[in-house]
């Protein structure tokens, strides 16, 4: 899962980069693998490529049942801080979460987890 932070519009990129070390922090409280910082494509002219890492970026490496437990952390968190929006990438679907109403935003987040649920199997596994 990819998280991306989006900053009011009078954050900097340094105010970003800080936020986006304190929700990593938050974020491996939880029952995850790793959340990493994203590299970024694009080095800077004499930047080592080690140090290169998109501003407001996160690898997040979990099993599946922490996913609900990831995204309701980023629900409350975005409640208080100055980031207009978190973007949520999972594969191929992707989900932005924004500075909107804590229920609004549980409902993206329910669409969002239904949305990826598996098919229930609907055969009937008797000999038809």
């Amino acid at each position: 899962m990819h998280l991306v932070l989006a900053g009011g519009r009078d954050a900097d990129q340094e105010e970003l980069d800080e936020l986006t070390l304190q929700l990593r922090e938050r974020l491996l409280e939880l029952d995850v693998d790793d959340v990493e910082p994203i590299r970024s494509g694009d080095v800077p002219a004499g930047a080592k490529p080690v140090d290169a890492f998109a501003v407001g970026a996160l690898a997040v490496t979990a099993a599946p049942f922490a996913l609900r437990a990831a995204l309701d952390l980023v629900r409350t968190w975005i409640e208080n801080r100055p980031v207009r929006t978190v973007s949520i990438t999972l594969g191929e679907d992707s989900l932005e979460l924004e500075a909107v109403s804590s229920a609004d935003q549980q409902r993206l987040i329910e669409a969002f987890l239904a949305a990826r649920a598996p098919e229930p199997d609907t055969g009937t596994g008797q000999g038809d």
